[in-house]
């Protein structure tokens, strides 16, 4: 359960950067979501440089990565998204 609960903080902690940078406005859960796919694509683009530890799943994204990973998100987003949605 704690887990659950600091994911959810960092992730709006990753957020909050991200759409600050970007200048987007969005509510507490878009930013808790965008925050969270980040770390996850931070993560895949970690596991481009080095490789995870044996028998993990996912490469574990650093703040920075994470960082990274939810600008990205936005930026693809900004692009792609509004257009899918008309």
């Amino acid at each position: 359960m704690l887990h659950i609960i600091w994911s959810i903080i960092v992730g709006f902690i990753v957020g909050l950067i991200a759409r600050s940078v970007m200048g987007f406005h969005m509510t507490f859960l878009m930013t808790v979501l965008v925050g969270i796919g980040g770390s996850i694509v931070g993560g895949l683009i970690g596991r481009l440089f080095s490789r995870p530890a044996p028998g993990s799943a996912f490469h574990p994204a650093g703040f920075i990565m994470s960082i990274v990973g939810a600008l990205i998100l936005l930026w693809v987003w900004s692009k792609w998204g509004a257009a899918l949605m008309h």
